[in-house]
């Protein structure tokens, strides 16, 4: 049986003195796409950034692609270029004059330190690559303050491209997104998916993309009150389990 990419065992994450996220266990096969759905406020994206070691944990552990997560939030510089971490918004200083191509170069930058003797014509193609492959080659030498959140999350997707990558974790990566932007960020996605065999991990309010395109799903307020595929997961009773007597399905026609 093959290690899992991602593995989480009993997790509990405290936000100073509330108990946010309780003993959460699962397990992320290779090449699959899990989703965490539940209610505002069930623990989704504290558990997201206890998994990147943003948030400290109370008790339990994190492994990626076989190697633990320290206590201080740290993987192995080899582990971490693996992962890529598409937040819901990315904030930054509009004051910083960074270009989309800067900021995808960036992602190589890392690399580069790895690998001193690939040189700048390396750099400068795999840059181009990855933005062409996501539509936004013509957004090279835009400055990122100008670029609308359909541009910016193309760019972001080209971030995670321009390397190897195993493990891609997304945080409601499509919020501010109109519908049409939306749907066009989720086709980009599994088609980027299964040419790079990525593992995807993402929190979502959209249960109708759920039972689209993932593969398990992890129903979550606080602790996990089901999880599996997605048409045994999301029947009536389990998401009555996770939202309440009244939850809401976020529906998109694409």
């Amino acid at each position: 049986m093959k290690e899992p990419v991602l593995a989480v065992e009993d997790l509990t994450v405290y936000r100073e003195t509330h108990l946010a996220v309780k003993e959460v266990s699962f397990a992320l096969e290779e090449g699959t796409d899990t989703a965490i759905v539940g209610p505002n406020g069930a623990g989704k994206s504290t558990l997201i950034q206890a998994i990147l070691g943003i948030l400290p944990r109370q008790s339990g552990q994190v492994l990626v692609l076989g190697k633990p997560l320290s206590r201080s939030g740290r993987l192995p510089s080899s582990i971490r270029q693996q992962l890529a971490y598409l937040p819901q918004n990315f904030l930054f200083d509009r004051r910083i004059p960074i270009t989309a191509a800067e900021l995808v170069g960036l992602g190589w930058d890392r690399v580069g330190m790895q690998l001193p003797w690939v040189g700048q014509r390396e750099r400068r193609l795999a840059i181009r690559q990855a933005l062409a492959r996501v539509d936004a080659l013509h957004l090279s030498r835009k400055l990122i303050s100008g670029l609308s959140g359909g541009e910016m999350k193309r760019v972001l997707l080209a971030y995670c491209l321009v390397r190897p990558r195993r493990l891609l974790i997304l945080d409601e990566a499509p919020a501010g997104l109109d519908i049409r932007s939306e749907s066009d960020f989720y086709r980009l996605l599994y088609e980027l998916k299964y040419e790079q065999q990525w593992t995807i991990l993402q929190v979502s309010h959209d249960l109708d993309m759920v039972r689209q395109h993932c593969d398990r799903v992890l129903c979550l307020n606080q602790s996990l009150r089901c999880q599996g595929i997605p048409e045994h997961t999301l029947s009536a009773d389990n998401l009555v389990a996770a939202y309440g007597t009244e939850f809401v399905r976020y529906r998109h026609q694409h």
